[in-house]
C-alpha cells in the first residue's frame, strides 16, 4: 500500500508566492483599564515585491486619503486589476 504524501513546498517557493502576491497584516490592540483607555496601538504590516507594491500603491493611496476625508463610502474610481502572472 502506498501512502500517498500531502504536496510540500520549499522556503524559496513560499518566500516568492509571498513576493508575488504580497501579504497584509493588520493589527488593532486596546488596552482598557475601569473604562479609561490606557493603550491603543495600531498596525499594518504589508509583505510584498517591490513590482507588487508599485502596481497597487496608487489605488491603496486614494483609499487611505478617502479614509482619512471621511468618504470611503462614496469612493468609486479604485481600479485594481490583477497583474499578469509573470512567466
Amino acid at each position: 500500500m502506498s501512502q500517498a504524501r500531502p504536496h510540500t513546498s520549499s522556503l524559496a517557493e513560499v518566500l516568492d508566492r509571498i513576493l508575488d502576491k504580497g501579504v497584509v497584516i493588520d493589527i488593532w490592540i486596546r488596552v482598557s483599564l475601569v473604562g479609561i483607555e490606557i493603550l491603543t496601538i495600531e498596525a499594518r504590516v504589508v509583505i510584498a515585491s517591490v513590482d507588487t507594491f508599485l502596481h497597487y500603491a496608487r489605488e491603496i493611496s486614494k483609499i487611505e486619503r478617502a479614509e482619512e476625508e471621511g468618504t470611503l463610502e462614496a469612493l468609486e474610481e479604485i481600479d485594481i486589476t490583477p497583474r499578469e502572472k509573470r512567466a
